[in-house]
């Protein structure tokens, strides 16, 4: 019964990442879950060629919302350089 389950069972798109495709890659690689959903929903996550200006040109507030949507802990008493920090190895 739980071999029919299974083999029936379908996986659902999770709606939180931006760019499935590309998430299922960076998983298949051997990223963790947490690094490749980062990775996969960045702005310019589908953006070829470097586009994305580097942490240092964003500002904090820009740097503060990307913490938030990543789920960096304590991002609110960071300052910006400790935001870039966290963003770039969490």
């Amino acid at each position: 019964m739980t071999e029919l389950l299974t083999s029936n069972f379908q996986v659902m798109p999770d709606p939180r990442i931006k760019n499935e495709e590309q998430y299922r890659a960076l998983l298949e690689k051997g990223y963790s879950k947490e690094k490749s959903a980062r990775i996969a929903n960045t702005p310019d996550a589908g953006v070829k060629g470097g586009k994305a200006k580097p942490y240092d040109e964003w500002t904090k507030a820009e740097l503060y919302q990307q913490a938030r949507r990543v789920g960096i802990a304590g991002r609110s008493y960071m300052s910006k350089k400790n935001l870039i920090y966290s963003l770039r190895n969490n």
